[in-house]
């Protein structure tokens, strides 16, 4: 990062930290001083944990796997519903329900609910059903719609989780690590880092040093996302490439195949017709007249000497 961009973490007050009586003693690495009884974290740090979450997302992301975005607190509400459309990655702002990763077969059902009352509270316009059945359906549907709003398009279990206070939404961090799931987190110093795989240390309490670094975070994962666009829109058209180049060999030789045949092939002569004058037919036997006397007279005498014999 540039000295700009620090400059920006700066302004928008990343490196205020908590109390110093409320700090966690893992978080000391990442911790700069201590001024008017408040830690200040390192910047630089920051910018480091910063790093490394943007270059693991945008692989991931490259990869084809899906990121879910994890910030319950008021603060960071806006943000995350923001950043999390922005990037096109699914969310959780509200409320995390336990088993959201660890039982994830019934979540699908609820969403399955979700569905069927849409669609009943669409076909309930025409009177078809009291008011008070309505009025206890729309009070499920918000329910439901209110916890998993930004997780029912998530299908597969997502690449990677990004989460904002991993004290707040410590379930969501522990289902992930139970699942396997890489965990990418704002730490402040009243946090144990050691629970996430990318610890990015900043204030978590701010609504702008909130936004300055999930931005970054998106942008990432933007990058990843065009980066598996270009490489499928690139096999797409190796793949079509190959098939015109098989295509053309398998016509080139169908065609050899043909000229082969026309080739080898003798013309049939027209019914009728005379035979060509280089057809080869067998040789014929020419007897010459001196040949055809010798002949007959061999033939004469043998009869005469065979009498001769039977005589005496």
């Amino acid at each position: 990062m540039s000295g700009l961009q620090i400059q920006e973490l700066i302004e928008a007050g990343v490196h205020f930290g908590h109390r110093s009586s409320r700090w966690h003693p893992a978080m000391a690495p990442y911790i700069h001083q201590k001024h008017n009884k408040i830690h200040v974290i390192d910047l630089r740090q920051t910018v480091r944990g910063l790093v490394r979450a943007q270059h693991f997302l945008e692989n991931i992301c490259a990869a084809g796997h899906e990121v879910v975005f994890v910030g319950t607190k008021s603060q960071a509400r806006e943000v995350v519903r923001e950043q999390s459309g922005r990037c096109g990655m699914h969310f959780c702002v509200h409320r995390w329900l336990g088993g959201t990763l660890t039982n994830f077969q019934t979540i699908r059902s609820r969403l399955r609910r979700l569905e069927e009352l849409e669609r009943d509270l669409a076909d309930a316009k025409d009177g078809s059903r009291g008011k008070k059945e309505l009025a206890t359906m729309e009070r499920e549907r918000r329910k439901i719609f209110r916890n998993l709003e930004g997780i029912r398009n998530m299908s597969r279990m997502p690449g990677a989780m990004i989460t904002v206070d991993i004290r707040r939404d410590e379930i969501a961090v522990l289902e992930a690590r139970s699942k396997g799931i890489p965990v990418i987190s704002i730490v402040d110093t009243d946090c144990d880092p050691s629970l996430v795989d990318i610890p990015i240390p900043g204030n978590d309490d701010a609504y702008r040093s909130i936004e300055v670094i999930l931005s970054r975070l998106a942008d990432s994962i933007i990058a990843g996302r065009d980066k598996l666009v270009a490489q499928q829109a690139e096999e797409a058209a190796k793949k079509a490439s190959e098939e015109r180049k098989a295509k053309a060999k398998e016509q080139n030789r169908n065609l050899t195949k043909e000229n082969r045949a026309k080739e080898f092939t003798p013309p049939q002569p027209a019914p009728g017709a005379d035979a060509p004058a280089n057809t080869k037919s067998k040789p014929k036997l020419v007897v010459t007249p001196e040949k055809s006397a010798g002949k007959n007279e061999a033939e004469q005498e043998k009869p005469a000497s065979d009498a001769g014999d039977k005589a005496e």
